[in-house]
């Protein structure tokens, strides 16, 4: 499924049946009076964040959202029918913004969670509710009132519990094929992760979700390269795990580079708790090793650790030092997967 975190959507909730004008005309009953019926309320656009989905590519084919308008009342005090509601269903962590982008109407962070966006126009009344002691035969009747036409932004922010970050061919995609069931595309090419990835990785009887977002290079925040279009599926991690390749040519200038331009993005990424991470030692021998671990903890000021996603070494240490800095209530516990019953 093509992946898809920016949609615009255009809704318009019902309008309100229109009241009646009638009157009871009978043999045999002389002063019927008036039995004019209200008219139905319109339907209202709600959002329902549900399970299951990451995307919100379904937005990229329909983006017309319309509840059905109330129906007119009718004589005999019948009321019309209200329309029916419209329901956006939209992944968990789907922000709600209104035209300008900027104004949230909802965050959506539960599975569940509900938000009207449109309310349905009222229905009219009927002339029966005009009638009064000095008007015994009204000949009035309120129209429906209006639906409401908006125009909204949805905007997708994955929730992980861990977010990756580092250049292009960091090793990052590596790293979350190794550790889970995710399959990212990895290739010796800049730009190999072209929209945000989610696995699920287990240590120690538990599990926590990392998010895999495209490499950021230097002037992201000002449009080069993919820019930080995707840093904001990262905003709602606990942690932040910044790996810095080994292999590169000047690794505590590849450091300073991501540390710039997350703290030119905002939002409090600069903020977040952060494990610097030296991968692909597997190409460094031991002298190497600690000469670049020395010189990345001097320049972050707090300890480096080393791993390789493809020999496997420092992976345990990492993901234990990762458990140790998410909340206990973020973490849930592993499940072993159910044996098949033995069938001859």
């Amino acid at each position: 499924m093509k992946f898809l975190d920016l949609a615009k959507v255009y809704i318009r909730s019902g309008a309100g049946g229109a009241g009646c004008v009638s009157f009871r005309r009978e043999k045999f009953i002389e002063f019927g009076g008036p039995d004019g019926g209200d008219g139905g309320n319109g339907g209202s656009v709600w959002a329902v964040a549900v399970d299951g989905l990451n995307t919100l590519i379904d937005f990229r084919y329909q983006q017309h959202f319309f509840a059905d308008n109330g129906r007119p009342g009718m004589g005999r005090q019948k009321t019309g029918a209200s329309g029916s509601d419209i329901v956006l269903r939209v992944p968990v962590g789907t922000e709600i913004l209104d035209e300008d982008e900027e104004t949230v109407i909802a965050d959506m962070t539960e599975v569940g969670q509900r938000i009207e966006l449109a309310h349905g126009g009222n229905g009219g009344w009927g002339n029966l509710r005009f009638k009064t002691s000095t008007n015994q035969a009204p000949r009035r009747a309120n129209p429906g009132q209006e639906g409401v036409e908006r125009t909204i932004w949805l905007r997708l922010k994955l929730i992980a519990d861990v977010g990756l970050l580092g250049l292009p061919n960091a090793g990052k995609s590596t790293f979350l094929a190794a550790t889970s069931n995710a399959r990212p595309k990895v290739a010796d090419y800049p730009f190999t992760t072209l929209h945000p990835n989610l696995g699920v990785v287990g240590v120690d009887n538990v599990e926590f979700v990392v998010a895999d977002i495209p490499g950021l290079i230097e002037g992201a925040s000002e449009g080069r390269g993919l820019g930080d279009l995707f840093l904001g599926h990262v905003e709602r991690c606990a942690v932040l795990l910044h790996l810095v390749d080994g292999s590169a040519g000047d690794p505590v200038a590849d450091y300073h580079t991501i540390i710039e331009e997350i703290g030119a993005y905002g939002a409090g990424l600069s903020d977040k708790p952060r494990l610097t991470v030296l991968s692909k030692i597997d190409t460094l021998d031991e002298e190497e090793r600690a000469f670049l671990r020395d010189e990345l903890q001097a320049a972050s000021g707090g300890p480096v650790m080393l791993m390789s996603a493809i020999s496997g070494e420092g992976v345990t240490e990492v993901l234990r030092a990762l458990r140790g800095r998410i909340d206990a209530n973020r973490l849930r516990e592993r499940t072993a997967p159910e044996e098949a019953p033995w069938q001859p």
